[in-house]
Parts: structure tokens; sequence; C-alpha cells
């Protein structure tokens, strides 16, 4: 049984390539940050399905702890390693760049030399971003794109993207880099436009909700949905050479248009229900990012199964679903009313 050590697992792409590692018959092993509470909720699941069978272990470790690392890499000597973790908001990251940079690019170090140490060949996967890009002018973007930060996510994604290539060119490392555009689900975080919008149509369909504001509406983003593109990570790792790898759809929508895709699922006019506020504006606007897989589809033999109608439809009836539980606890007083305009 194959071995894979995920940190990030967590995190939405955490969750979907843990079950798709499952279903593989690997055994997974994952790092989550010790706090207060945890933050399991996504692959709850995941664990009681294989609370006996021990196929699944999460571990206590953090990004900025390379002892701990280093130790656990020792410890498990996993076939694969999938580096998902990171702060990965951009907006976020205008507020707090030293931690995003320390948390992204420190660990990514950590777990290169963990391999490099290594007796066993241990194969790499990091997870770099379309938002290296920059997103400058309206052209396909491939591996050989040229980079243009412009966060200080995206420059610390830009960082370990170089480190991943460096180790795996001076030291003969199975290491790549899946360089993924926007990839969205169920599962996404609520701080993300995409997530903002569905929870936000799910709540305005049962009345708990009556708007929305978000920020730059024309900012035009390759959407796809994370199920898929962990199934490119996945076939990354089993190609015969290690190397660069772009996941995308190949095609371009508006935060606008997504808006309205969403909204259309419960007959409403999302012109009646989203405010802007410059507020929502980074310092920095990224305007423009589509992906160019081509690569991937003829190499790894990969390519989206979901359309963007998919996902729209796939995330606006999950949030439905929520809404009508959170309904039921306002209700019965149990949950307060405090969507009238959210601001994450």
């Amino acid at each position: 049984m194959k071995k894979a050590f995920i940190t990030g697992i967590t995190g939405q792409d955490g969750y979907y390539l843990t079950e798709f590692l499952l279903k593989n018959d690997y055994q997974v092993h994952g790092t989550i940050r010790r706090s207060s509470s945890f933050n399991t909720s996504r692959i709850e699941n995941l664990i009681s399905k294989h609370s006996s069978d021990e196929r699944l272990k999460l571990y206590y470790s953090d990004l900025l702890d390379s002892s701990s690392l280093n130790n656990l890499i020792n410890k498990i000597l996993p076939d694969e390693i999938y580096n998902l973790a990171a702060q990965s908001h951009v907006a976020v990251s205008f507020k707090n760049p030293s931690y995003t940079i320390q948390s992204g690019n420190l660990g990514t170090v950590s777990l290169l030399e963990a391999l490099r140490n290594s007796e066993k060949l241990i194969k790499y996967y990091q997870a770099s971003s379309s938002e290296m890009f920059g997103g400058g002018s309206k052209v396909l973007l491939n591996e050989d794109s040229p980079l243009d930060p412009k966060s200080p996510y995206a420059a610390s994604k830009v960082f370990s993207h170089h480190m991943t290539k460096l180790y795996r060119d001076s030291y003969n490392l199975f290491c790549v880099n899946g360089i993924l555009f926007n990839h969205e689900s169920p599962h996404r975080g609520e701080t993300f436009v995409t997530r903002k919008i569905t929870r936000a149509v799910g709540r305005i369909h049962l009345g708990i909700q009556s708007k929305l504001t978000l920020g730059n509406l024309d900012a035009s983003r390759d959407w796809g949905f994370a199920g898929d593109y962990v199934e490119g990570m996945y076939k990354m790792l089993q190609h015969d050479t290690p190397d660069d790898w772009v996941l995308a759809t190949g095609e371009t929508y508006t935060v606008r248009q997504f808006a309205e895709a969403a909204f259309k699922m419960i007959d409403l006019n999302w012109e009646e229900y989203i405010e802007t506020s410059s507020k929502y504006f980074r310092p920095n606007e990224v305007e423009h990012l589509l992906g160019d897989s081509s690569k991937a589809r003829k190499f790894l033999n990969w390519e989206p199964k979901h359309s963007f109608d998919d996902l729209v439809k796939k995330m606006v009836e999950s949030d439905i679903k929520l809404a009508k539980k959170e309904q039921v606890l306002i209700k019965e007083n149990l949950l307060l009313p405090t969507w009238e305009n959210p601001v994450f």
C-alpha cells in the first residue's frame, strides 16, 4: 500500500485529494495546525469512515516548524508528498504578508530539505498558483509564460515554485510544480468570492440574507472544479519524469458572470442583490487569468470533467442545503441571522 503525506489536508484541495487517494488504496498521512479548536470539519466524514482501518492518520505540525516536518517524514517515509498548505487568501496576504511568506516559503524549503536528505526516493508535489502570472494581459498562459506576481501570496508562490525547480535540477529529485488555475467547490472557504456568492444565493433564496457586497466584478478567472484538479496532481506524480504542469479549463468568466449564473439558478436577477465597494478591491488587481493546459491534456491524459455551469450548480445546490439547516436553527433561536450584508 502506497503512503502519501499531505500538508494542508483540512483545506478544500486536501479534502478532495485525500478522498481520491483513499479510493485508490493509499494510506494518507496529513498535518493539522495545533489550535484552540479543531479545524477538521471538511474531512470529518473521511476520519469517521477510516477510524478503524488506520488508513488516514493526522499529526499536529506547522509549516514554520521544520524539525517536526523532518521528523514526520523520516518516521512515515511516504512515497509521495503533496504540499498544499499555505495562507492562500490573496486579500489576507496584503494584510499579513510576513506570515503568508514565512509559512509558504519556509515550509517548502523544509520539505525539500527532508526529501534531499532522505534515503528513500520520495516524489514531491508543490502547489503553485496561476496568481504567479499576474494577469496583466488577456493571453493564454502556460508553463513557459513569464511570472509577474501582484500580491504577497503570489510572490511567495513564485519563490516556492523556483525552489522546487532548483532542488529538482540540483539534486535529481522527483519534484513537480502544479500550476493550478482557480478551482472551486462546495468545500471552498467562505472568504473566497465564488463561495461568498453561492452562500449568499442560498441564504437569499430562503430569506435570511438581503444583500451581498463584492469588489471588482470585472475580474476574470479560469474556474474549474477542485475534484477534477486533484486527479491532475496525482497524475503529475505518476508521470515518468518530473516537470511543471498547468491545469486549467481554457475558459474564462468574470465575477459578474459567476454571480449571474448563480442567481439564475434561483430565478433571481443578481443586479437586485449585489452591491460593490472599493473596500473589497485588491491594492494591486489581477484582472485576467486564462490557462492553457494542453501539455497536461497531451502527456498526462488529464482534462476537466465539469463545466462552468456544472460547477456553479454544484456549489449553489450545496449552499441551499446549508442555508436550510441555518434556517431551522434560526427558527429555534439557536442561530442569529447575521447575514443581511456579510463582511468577509
